[in-house]
């Protein structure tokens, strides 16, 4: 996840650490068990992205080393795909917990996008309010940023071209009913219909 920022495997790994190499993208990692781990997908001098085939799992570049077998972190397949599960199950846990109505919005360029108005979870869609109107993402398109802010996976000026433009008084149309806009904010102004969701005047 971009803006998950899943914790380094460094507790676990740091038990028996190497010197550090510079491991080009597509190369092997190996396990203390000598079977393969995974291969290199990207290296930013500080962490190696390992590609397991299950995760894309963040290691720390000090802590892989050079072995007869070849590139080698101290740790197995299995044990890193399940730091790697638990720790994208606890994302998924604060995620949910912040995606609720009322709950403020960033964007990925670190800028107030608006705020949650309906959430209709049979199907994905989170419509957001913003001030000129609202747009819509699904689950997947929102992430926790390093703060933990919620975070739309989008750049202002990108959120911004897919707004449609709700005046004052317009009817929006969800799954949990109909609201209307006003001065003052979106309200509820009816129960759930059959229907399509949208924008009516």
């Amino acid at each position: 996840m971009k803006f998950a920022k899943l914790a380094l495997l460094a507790t676990t790994l740091a038990a028996t650490p190497f010197a550090a190499h510079a491991q080009d993208a597509g190369a092997t990692i190996y396990g203390n068990d000598d079977q393969p781990i995974g291969t290199v997908e990207s290296n930013d001098g500080t962490t190696v992205t390992v590609d397991t085939g299950t995760y894309k799992a963040p290691l720390p570049a000090n802590l892989i080393g050079q072995r007869d077998i070849g590139y080698s972190v101290n740790a197995t397949k299995a044990q890193i795909d399940g730091m790697m599960a638990a720790q994208m199950a606890e994302a998924e846990k604060k995620l949910t917990a912040a995606l609720v109505d009322g709950a403020s919005v960033m964007s990925a360029d670190n800028q107030a996008a608006g705020t949650i108005i309906a959430i209709d979870n049979a199907a994905d869609q989170i419509i957001v309010e913003r001030e000129d109107g609202i747009f819509s993402l699904k689950r997947e398109q929102f992430a926790l940023n390093a703060e933990g802010q919620l975070t739309a996976l989008y750049t202002l000026e990108q959120i911004a071209s897919f707004t449609t433009e709700v005046p004052e008084g317009a009817e929006i149309r969800t799954a949990s009913g109909t609201l209307v806009r006003s001065a003052d904010g979106t309200s509820q102004a009816s129960a759930p219909s059959a229907g399509s969701t949208g924008v009516s005047d």
